[in-house]
């Protein structure tokens, strides 16, 4: 049997990840912030490396495990997905991977690294304009949620929780308020179409 060659280089965590470990059912999650960081790190682009994006001024702590589903892209076709189930026309893509948050009671304490998740849900977000869903997923195997097979089945605080610091994370007393608006709470199938639109919008973007 021939040796298999290693991977030498490290691969970049947008581009050099597979979205899917098994499709339609479980995804890869890469996390780039835990419930216990008070900075907001995210993925420098080009580098791949996590980066501090700037400290949380204030309480805002996010209430899962969050970061972004790895060869997706939030363009035209996952802005015109908004623009269908909200009845707008001007909406555009944020031009971003897709977020995701990951739902466990696990304490996972550390960022930069790759969990498998079911998407459940999401969040149809708006942010100044332009589209910025939250795929809502659970930790595969996850002892207390994995009984979770939709979103409809997550405990209404929990569902607040997560509305809440993605409607306040970025507002700042005193100043004027963020243009941010969650239009929807969806289900299963909504989030698989996303997720499917942003991999072909990463497509026609990247391997064109």
């Amino acid at each position: 049997m021939a040796k298999k060659e290693p991977n030498k280089f490290l691969p970049h965590p947008w581009h050099g990840i597979q979205c899917w470990q098994k499709e339609d059912e479980i995804i890869n999650a890469f996390i780039e912030m835990t419930p216990i960081d008070s900075v907001k790190y995210e993925i420098d682009k080009d580098s791949g490396f996590l980066m501090v994006d700037r400290p949380q001024k204030f309480s805002n702590i996010v209430p899962a495990l969050y970061g972004f589903v790895p060869r997706t892209y939030c363009g035209e076709g996952v802005a015109e997905i908004s623009n269908k189930n909200t009845g707008r026309t001007g909406i555009t893509g944020d031009e971003d991977p897709i977020d995701i948050c990951v739902l466990t009671e696990r304490n996972i304490a550390q960022g930069y690294l790759i969990v498998p998740a079911v998407p459940i849900g999401g969040l149809r977000m708006i942010d100044k304009g332009e589209a910025d869903d939250k795929i809502i997923a659970i930790l595969k195997g996850d002892e207390v949620f994995s009984d979770f097979n939709s979103i409809e089945d997550c405990p209404p605080t929990l569902i607040n929780r997560l509305k809440h610091y993605f409607l306040t994370y970025k507002q700042i007393p005193g100043e004027e308020v963020a243009n941010v608006e969650i239009a929807e709470v969806y289900g299963k199938e909504k989030a698989l179409e996303v997720i499917k639109q942003s991999q072909k919008d990463y497509q026609q973007l990247f391997q064109a």
